[in-house]
């Protein structure tokens, strides 16, 4: 007997997904890449709430974070980290500066990649995770003299070796933009260009 065709029942055309913008931006990268001098520009022309993570840290702990290191020591430093940026992920309309390290810890870099869950009527992204690429020697040049300031500055021998584990690790961003040569004013042309959000200014 042969096959009996079957036609699909009639109805209307599916509507092209919409594209989901995004409400929040993760600024990563090394120290001295201009994630806080970008990231309170970005905020501004977007119209959106800055939050640096490390000065949330130090607020709630009433302590610097090279203090918080000394005293606890870096596993422990990286649990309140990640804990402070998961409770700051659930805000929208807000552009975050990471600490340095944030990106060697898998539960917060897993947390930061994750895909969101989105409705089939939806594409894109809630979250960017966006890497401000700096060259080492870049680093040494604006970090000089804030060793007192930053954990790892003060282990000179530490310091490359830090660079090239990261490095890797933050090329996994939704988006790198090299920074050495912009200023911060073409790295936040450059973001909302990439990501497509629209500045209210």
């Amino acid at each position: 007997m042969a096959a009996t065709a079957v036609s699909a029942k009639p109805g209307k055309a599916s509507a092209a997904p919409v594209r989901k913008r995004p409400t929040r931006i993760a600024l990563t990268g090394f120290m001295g890449a201009g994630k806080t001098t970008v990231g309170e520009l970005l905020a501004r022309k977007l119209g959106w709430r800055f939050v640096d993570v490390d000065v949330e840290i130090e607020s709630a702990a009433g302590a610097p974070v090279a203090e918080l290191f000394a005293t606890h020591g870096e596993p422990w430093f990286r649990l309140r980290e990640h804990e402070t940026i998961r409770q700051l992920l659930n805000s929208s309309e807000m552009v975050l500066a990471l600490g340095g390290g944030a990106i060697e810890d898998e539960r917060t870099r897993t947390m930061l990649l994750a895909a969101q869950e989105l409705s089939a009527s939806e594409t894109g992204r809630d979250t960017w995770l966006v890497h401000l690429e700096v060259s080492l020697e870049t680093v040494l040049l604006r970090c000089r003299g804030t060793e007192n300031l930053r954990p790892i500055f003060a282990d000179s021998t530490n310091l490359e070796s830090r660079y090239r584990l990261r490095l890797p690790l933050y090329r996994q961003s939704h988006l790198s933009i090299a920074v050495d040569m912009l200023t911060p004013e073409a790295v936040v042309e450059a973001i909302l260009d990439q990501t497509g959000i629209v500045s209210c200014g």
